[in-house]
């Protein structure tokens, strides 16, 4: 046997790699459950077979895309409908629909519908 092959059982399996997993069970055979901090109760379940490294990986990541979402959501709750490039889309209506013509306020109301109630206070 050379020095890159690795010890081969009678049935063809790799030794050393049973007795590296073996030993990896036999430092602990419970998952290990991390608590990330977010806004509901987050807990991970990481395998035992798991190493130091990979745990704190997983955590790294899994952290990280939560606190993604975060943001994202954050975003999305801070934006306000507003009427850019649909105020005066929606006076063309009104104007091909004989309703005065009016220029429409920024503060109207951004839901057509309401701002259609709402074209004799423009």
């Amino acid at each position: 046997m050379s020095q890159n092959e690795s010890p081969v059982s009678g049935d063809g399996t790799d030794e050393s790699a049973d007795a590296s997993t073996d030993d990896r069970r036999d430092a602990g055979d419970t998952a290990a459950t991390i608590d990330l901090p977010a806004d509901g109760d987050v807990s991970l379940s990481i395998p035992p077979s798991a190493t130091p490294a990979e745990t704190a990986a997983i955590a790294a990541v899994i952290g990280a895309h939560l606190r993604d979402q975060e943001a994202a959501a954050a975003a999305a709750g801070a934006e306000d409908e507003t009427w850019d490039g649909e105020r005066w889309a929606f006076a063309g209506r009104l104007d091909a629909l004989g309703e005065r013509s009016a220029r429409v306020p920024a503060g109207a109301p951004t839901d057509p519908w309401s701002a259609a109630g709402r074209t004799d206070r423009f």
